[in-house]
């Protein structure tokens, strides 16, 4: 029976099944595009957008595969903790797609390409050499250590404790180093309120607060445009941004069309009054030749 049981778990670790195929061959594709996008993308946060949804399925991949520690600790460490330390440094140095073009060292992209390629020859041959003959499986590597977690703490504080320590090392020095990239040293001295109003005034620009949106609207979003007394919007109040987006709401039709009905109320009513004044002005007017 003890023969029976290593042989079906042999034939278990070793072969897979239909589901799994699929699995894989689904969200290996979508991994490998993100991975392309990763390094094709112009704009550094939809670079690391990408980089976030390949880490994704890798963890799904660990989840599959029994590995839920791993999992776990690729969402939680990688995705949730490095990908948006990762974010944060864009967001803060301000990397937009004219910044990406330019150069700041020469030669980056000649290095940045031989580390790559090197990289890639370095993945090549330790694949190559791997040994896949024989599978152990999950159980037998768990048990070595007595357990999942404390076969981890053994690798991680033993045998790949300096590689822990570099890329916490090279976390932090990202961290600092977006730090004193957005520091900016003042070299000049600070314009006063009254330097900054001759400014605008002698470049001939808007001199009043912008109106605030929604004035007149009947709403007070940041998406819809103020209405002037005549009923049009007016464009400078609301954001570049969110007009750029085609993110905003014109309610100046149902503004100019309740402008219109008001004004018709009001004439049918000054049109009433008027009439009602004429026949009582008639009226007084027959009282006084009755009277003479």
């Amino acid at each position: 029976m003890s023969g029976t049981a290593a042989t079906w778990q042999t034939l278990a670790a070793s072969t897979t099944s239909t589901g799994e195929a699929f699995q894989f061959w689904v969200l290996g594709t979508v991994a490998v595009i993100g991975a392309l996008c990763t390094i094709l993308m112009k704009r550094a946060v939809h670079s690391a957008l990408c980089l976030a949804g390949t880490m994704i399925i890798l963890a799904v991949f660990y989840l599959a595969n029994g590995a839920y520690f791993l999992g776990i600790v690729q969402i939680v460490v990688y995705t949730g903790a490095i990908m948006m330390l990762f974010l944060f440094v864009v967001m803060l140095v301000g990397v937009t797609a004219a910044d990406s073009l330019k150069e700041t060292l020469k030669g980056q992209r000649w290095w940045a390409a031989a580390c790559g390629l090197g990289f890639g020859v370095l993945l090549i041959a330790g694949i190559g050499n791997a040994s896949l003959d024989t599978f152990n499986g999950l159980g037998a590597a768990n048990s070595a250590h007595g357990g999942n977690v404390e076969g981890l703490a053994a690798l991680i504080f033993t045998k790949y404790v300096f590689a822990f320590e570099i890329t916490g090392a090279l976390l932090i020095t990202a961290a600092v180093g977006a730090m004193v990239l957005t520091h900016r040293e003042r070299t000049e001295r600070a314009k006063t309120q009254r330097e900054l109003a001759e400014q605008r005034v002698r470049e001939g620009k808007q001199l009043p607060p912008l109106p605030a949106p929604g004035v007149y609207a009947r709403h007070n979003a940041v998406d819809i445009p103020a209405l002037l007394p005549d009923g049009t919007p007016a464009e400078l109040s609301v954001s570049r941004t969110l007009r750029e987006r085609g993110q905003i709401r014109d309610v100046s039709g149902e503004a100019l069309e309740d402008l219109k009905a008001l004004e018709q109320r009001s004439e049918e009513r000054l049109g009433r009054g008027e009439s009602a004044g004429a026949a009582g002005r008639d009226g007084d007017r027959d009282e006084e030749e009755a009277t003479r």
